[in-house]
Protein backbone atom coordinates (compact mmCIF):
# COMPACT_ATOMS: atom_id res chain seq x y z
CA UNK A 1 0.00 0.00 0.00
CA UNK A 2 1.13 3.57 -0.95
CA UNK A 3 1.10 5.94 2.18
CA UNK A 4 0.33 9.45 1.04
CA UNK A 5 -0.70 12.62 3.45
CA UNK A 6 -3.75 15.08 2.33
CA UNK A 7 -2.87 18.68 3.39
CA UNK A 8 -4.57 22.08 2.67
CA UNK A 9 -2.15 24.54 1.89
CA UNK A 10 -2.62 27.55 3.65
CA UNK A 11 -0.98 30.56 4.18
CA UNK A 12 -1.16 30.11 7.69
CA UNK A 13 0.41 26.64 7.79
CA UNK A 14 3.31 25.09 7.42
CA UNK A 15 5.83 25.99 4.79
CA UNK A 16 4.80 23.55 1.80
CA UNK A 17 8.29 22.96 0.48
CA UNK A 18 9.14 21.69 4.43
CA UNK A 19 6.46 19.15 4.74
CA UNK A 20 7.25 18.01 1.20
CA UNK A 21 11.01 17.47 2.33
CA UNK A 22 9.71 16.02 5.62
CA UNK A 23 7.74 13.62 4.03
CA UNK A 24 9.39 12.55 1.52
CA UNK A 25 12.26 11.60 4.03
CA UNK A 26 10.17 9.95 5.94
CA UNK A 27 9.13 7.50 3.28
CA UNK A 28 5.81 9.09 2.32
CA UNK A 29 4.55 8.26 -1.09
CA UNK A 30 2.80 11.33 -1.93
CA UNK A 31 1.30 14.65 -0.67
CA UNK A 32 -2.24 15.66 -2.13
CA UNK A 33 -3.41 19.27 -1.76
CA UNK A 34 -7.03 20.42 -2.43
CA UNK A 35 -8.15 23.70 -3.78
CA UNK A 36 -11.34 26.56 -3.48
CA UNK A 37 -10.12 29.88 -5.59
CA UNK A 38 -11.87 31.38 -2.90
CA UNK A 39 -15.07 31.71 -0.65
CA UNK A 40 -18.04 34.09 -0.93
CA UNK A 41 -19.04 35.85 1.91
CA UNK A 42 -22.67 34.97 1.62
CA UNK A 43 -22.24 31.59 2.81
CA UNK A 44 -25.40 30.58 0.60
CA UNK A 45 -23.93 27.05 0.81
CA UNK A 46 -24.27 25.34 3.85
CA UNK A 47 -20.70 23.28 4.98
CA UNK A 48 -21.45 19.72 4.26
CA UNK A 49 -19.52 19.02 6.92
CA UNK A 50 -22.55 20.96 9.35
CA UNK A 51 -21.58 23.78 11.44
CA UNK A 52 -19.61 26.72 10.69
CA UNK A 53 -17.19 26.95 7.53
CA UNK A 54 -13.21 26.27 8.82
CA UNK A 55 -11.31 28.75 8.38
CA UNK A 56 -8.66 27.04 6.15
CA UNK A 57 -11.46 26.72 3.93
CA UNK A 58 -10.51 31.13 2.87
CA UNK A 59 -6.85 30.44 2.95
CA UNK A 60 -5.77 28.19 0.85
CA UNK A 61 -2.88 28.51 -2.33
CA UNK A 62 -3.06 27.99 -5.37
CA UNK A 63 -2.44 24.01 -5.47
CA UNK A 64 -0.41 23.97 -8.68
CA UNK A 65 1.83 26.82 -7.66
CA UNK A 66 2.15 24.95 -4.09
CA UNK A 67 2.72 21.89 -5.46
CA UNK A 68 5.19 23.68 -7.99
CA UNK A 69 7.00 24.79 -4.60
CA UNK A 70 7.24 20.65 -3.51
CA UNK A 71 8.34 19.66 -6.35
CA UNK A 72 11.73 21.62 -6.30
CA UNK A 73 11.76 20.73 -2.62
CA UNK A 74 11.61 16.76 -3.61
CA UNK A 75 13.19 14.05 -6.00
CA UNK A 76 10.63 11.42 -5.75
CA UNK A 77 7.44 12.45 -4.08
CA UNK A 78 4.27 11.88 -6.19
CA UNK A 79 2.41 15.22 -5.53
CA UNK A 80 -1.38 15.95 -6.41
CA UNK A 81 -4.38 18.25 -6.23
CA UNK A 82 -7.05 16.45 -4.36
CA UNK A 83 -9.61 17.74 -5.28
CA UNK A 84 -9.01 19.93 -8.07
CA UNK A 85 -12.24 21.93 -9.21
CA UNK A 86 -12.44 21.47 -13.12
CA UNK A 87 -15.69 22.94 -13.29
CA UNK A 88 -14.32 26.60 -11.87
CA UNK A 89 -11.39 26.37 -14.62
CA UNK A 90 -10.44 27.18 -18.44
CA UNK A 91 -9.30 23.63 -20.28
CA UNK A 92 -6.89 25.33 -22.08
CA UNK A 93 -4.54 27.13 -19.25
CA UNK A 94 -5.23 23.99 -16.86
CA UNK A 95 -3.84 21.69 -19.66
CA UNK A 96 -0.76 23.87 -19.50
CA UNK A 97 -0.54 24.01 -15.88
CA UNK A 98 -1.10 20.19 -15.66
CA UNK A 99 1.95 19.39 -18.45
CA UNK A 100 4.40 21.92 -17.17
CA UNK A 101 4.17 21.01 -13.70
CA UNK A 102 4.54 17.12 -15.06
CA UNK A 103 7.30 18.12 -16.75
CA UNK A 104 9.12 20.19 -14.33
CA UNK A 105 8.70 17.38 -11.84
CA UNK A 106 9.34 14.62 -13.64
CA UNK A 107 6.62 13.09 -13.87
CA UNK A 108 5.13 13.35 -10.66
CA UNK A 109 2.02 14.70 -11.10
CA UNK A 110 -1.58 13.46 -10.31
CA UNK A 111 -4.31 14.95 -11.31
CA UNK A 112 -7.03 14.31 -8.52
CA UNK A 113 -10.50 15.98 -9.71
CA UNK A 114 -13.84 16.96 -8.91
CA UNK A 115 -17.19 18.90 -9.37
CA UNK A 116 -17.09 20.74 -6.39
CA UNK A 117 -19.97 21.30 -3.81
CA UNK A 118 -20.03 25.18 -2.92
CA UNK A 119 -22.73 26.63 -5.49
CA UNK A 120 -22.22 30.21 -4.94
CA UNK A 121 -18.35 29.57 -5.55
CA UNK A 122 -18.94 28.00 -8.43
CA UNK A 123 -21.15 30.57 -10.05
CA UNK A 124 -18.20 33.35 -9.94
CA UNK A 125 -16.74 31.23 -12.03
CA UNK A 126 -19.49 31.02 -14.54
CA UNK A 127 -20.64 27.37 -13.74
CA UNK A 128 -23.66 25.89 -12.65
CA UNK A 129 -24.70 23.32 -10.24
CA UNK A 130 -26.84 21.44 -12.33
CA UNK A 131 -24.22 20.86 -15.48
CA UNK A 132 -21.19 20.69 -13.06
CA UNK A 133 -20.42 17.43 -14.24
CA UNK A 134 -21.33 17.49 -17.90
CA UNK A 135 -18.81 20.47 -17.92
CA UNK A 136 -16.27 18.86 -15.97
CA UNK A 137 -16.63 15.72 -18.32
CA UNK A 138 -15.55 18.08 -21.26
CA UNK A 139 -13.50 19.74 -20.24
CA UNK A 140 -11.09 16.78 -19.05
CA UNK A 141 -11.77 14.91 -22.65
CA UNK A 142 -10.77 18.65 -24.24
CA UNK A 143 -7.33 18.46 -21.73
CA UNK A 144 -6.70 14.72 -23.12
CA UNK A 145 -6.64 16.24 -26.76
CA UNK A 146 -4.43 18.78 -25.93
CA UNK A 147 -1.82 16.19 -24.03
CA UNK A 148 -2.00 14.10 -26.49
CA UNK A 149 -2.12 15.46 -30.32
CA UNK A 150 0.01 17.65 -31.89
CA UNK A 151 -2.98 19.80 -33.43
CA UNK A 152 -5.65 19.47 -30.68
CA UNK A 153 -9.47 20.92 -31.41
CA UNK A 154 -12.78 20.02 -29.53
CA UNK A 155 -16.22 20.89 -29.99
CA UNK A 156 -18.91 19.85 -27.56
CA UNK A 157 -21.27 21.64 -25.59
CA UNK A 158 -19.52 23.34 -23.07
CA UNK A 159 -16.12 23.17 -24.62
CA UNK A 160 -15.43 24.71 -28.12
CA UNK A 161 -12.11 25.30 -29.92
CA UNK A 162 -10.24 25.08 -33.20
CA UNK A 163 -6.91 23.50 -33.92
CA UNK A 164 -4.60 24.29 -31.95
CA UNK A 165 -0.96 23.94 -30.52
CA UNK A 166 -0.70 23.33 -26.71
CA UNK A 167 2.89 22.86 -25.27
CA UNK A 168 4.85 20.98 -23.44
CA UNK A 169 3.18 17.93 -23.28
CA UNK A 170 3.32 15.72 -20.13
CA UNK A 171 5.94 13.77 -19.21
CA UNK A 172 3.53 10.70 -18.11
CA UNK A 173 2.13 9.58 -21.45
CA UNK A 174 -0.01 9.64 -22.62
CA UNK A 175 -0.77 12.25 -19.53
CA UNK A 176 -0.97 11.66 -16.09
CA UNK A 177 -3.72 9.91 -14.00
CA UNK A 178 -6.81 11.32 -13.99
CA UNK A 179 -8.61 10.28 -10.61
CA UNK A 180 -12.15 11.45 -9.67
CA UNK A 181 -13.76 12.36 -5.94
CA UNK A 182 -16.62 11.41 -4.86
CA UNK A 183 -18.63 8.53 -3.50
CA UNK A 184 -21.80 8.19 -5.91
CA UNK A 185 -22.65 5.48 -8.36
CA UNK A 186 -23.13 8.14 -10.89
CA UNK A 187 -19.34 8.95 -10.22
CA UNK A 188 -18.57 5.46 -10.89
CA UNK A 189 -19.47 5.37 -13.94
CA UNK A 190 -17.72 8.69 -14.82
CA UNK A 191 -14.28 6.84 -13.40
CA UNK A 192 -14.89 4.49 -16.09
CA UNK A 193 -16.01 6.58 -18.86
CA UNK A 194 -12.94 8.83 -18.72
CA UNK A 195 -10.49 8.74 -15.85
CA UNK A 196 -8.20 6.02 -14.09
CA UNK A 197 -8.61 5.92 -10.93
CA UNK A 198 -11.04 6.84 -7.80
CA UNK A 199 -10.63 9.49 -5.16
CA UNK A 200 -13.27 8.50 -2.54
CA UNK A 201 -13.32 9.84 0.89
CA UNK A 202 -13.39 7.41 3.37
CA UNK A 203 -15.98 8.12 5.57
CA UNK A 204 -18.43 6.75 8.08
CA UNK A 205 -19.27 3.02 7.08
CA UNK A 206 -16.45 2.87 4.34
CA UNK A 207 -15.53 -0.97 3.64
CA UNK A 208 -12.78 -1.65 1.20
CA UNK A 209 -14.19 -4.38 -0.05
CA UNK A 210 -17.59 -3.68 -0.86
CA UNK A 211 -15.92 -0.48 -2.19
CA UNK A 212 -14.38 -2.05 -4.73
CA UNK A 213 -17.17 -4.37 -5.81
CA UNK A 214 -19.07 -0.98 -6.77
CA UNK A 215 -16.68 0.05 -9.03
CA UNK A 216 -16.21 -3.67 -10.10
CA UNK A 217 -19.49 -3.37 -10.83
CA UNK A 218 -19.43 -0.38 -12.66
CA UNK A 219 -16.73 -1.13 -14.61
CA UNK A 220 -18.60 -4.41 -15.84
CA UNK A 221 -21.73 -2.89 -16.72
CA UNK A 222 -19.36 -0.30 -19.05
CA UNK A 223 -19.22 -1.35 -22.80
CA UNK A 224 -15.84 1.02 -22.92
CA UNK A 225 -14.36 -0.48 -20.30
CA UNK A 226 -12.50 -4.23 -20.20
CA UNK A 227 -11.18 -3.91 -16.89
CA UNK A 228 -11.74 -1.98 -13.33
CA UNK A 229 -9.89 1.35 -12.93
CA UNK A 230 -7.92 1.01 -9.79
CA UNK A 231 -9.51 2.35 -6.71
CA UNK A 232 -5.92 4.03 -6.40
CA UNK A 233 -6.60 6.56 -3.45
CA UNK A 234 -8.43 6.56 -0.66
CA UNK A 235 -8.28 10.40 0.92
CA UNK A 236 -8.74 9.19 4.81
CA UNK A 237 -9.72 12.24 6.97
CA UNK A 238 -9.83 13.54 9.91
CA UNK A 239 -6.80 11.17 9.47
CA UNK A 240 -4.96 9.43 12.74
CA UNK A 241 -7.74 9.55 14.92
CA UNK A 242 -9.83 6.69 13.21
CA UNK A 243 -9.17 3.26 15.12
CA UNK A 244 -10.42 1.51 12.26
CA UNK A 245 -7.20 2.67 10.27
CA UNK A 246 -4.49 2.74 13.23
CA UNK A 247 -4.02 -1.20 11.91
CA UNK A 248 -1.36 -1.92 9.11
CA UNK A 249 -4.07 -5.18 8.76
CA UNK A 250 -6.77 -2.57 7.90
CA UNK A 251 -4.67 -1.41 5.11
CA UNK A 252 -4.14 -4.35 3.86
CA UNK A 253 -7.52 -5.33 3.75
CA UNK A 254 -7.61 -2.25 1.83
CA UNK A 255 -4.78 -3.86 -0.54
CA UNK A 256 -6.18 -6.92 -0.75
CA UNK A 257 -9.46 -5.38 -2.02
CA UNK A 258 -7.66 -3.51 -5.04
CA UNK A 259 -6.91 -0.14 -3.65
CA UNK A 260 -3.96 0.99 -4.31
CA UNK A 261 -2.47 4.36 -2.21
CA UNK A 262 -4.27 5.80 1.22
CA UNK A 263 -3.74 9.92 1.82
CA UNK A 264 -4.03 10.57 5.26
CA UNK A 265 -5.27 13.92 6.20
CA UNK A 266 -4.39 16.22 9.50
CA UNK A 267 -0.59 17.04 9.22
CA UNK A 268 0.15 20.90 10.24
CA UNK A 269 3.72 20.71 11.11
CA UNK A 270 7.02 18.58 10.74
CA UNK A 271 6.95 17.74 13.71
CA UNK A 272 3.68 16.35 13.94
CA UNK A 273 5.15 13.44 11.25
CA UNK A 274 6.45 10.43 12.20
Amino acid sequence: MKIGAYYFPTDYGIDIAELARALESRGFESLFVCEHTHIPVSRRTPFPGGGELPKRYKHTHDPFVALAFAAAATKSLRLGTGICLIPQRDPITTAKSVASLDQLSGGRFILAMGGGWNVDEMENHGAKYETRFGLLRERVLAMKELWTKEEAEFHGEFVNFDKVWSYPKPTQRPHPPLFLGGESDHTLKRVVEFCDGWFPRARGGFEPKSTMERLKKAAMMSLSCTSAPVCDCASFWPALDRPAWKKTSDLRRAWASGARRASFAGFCSASTIT
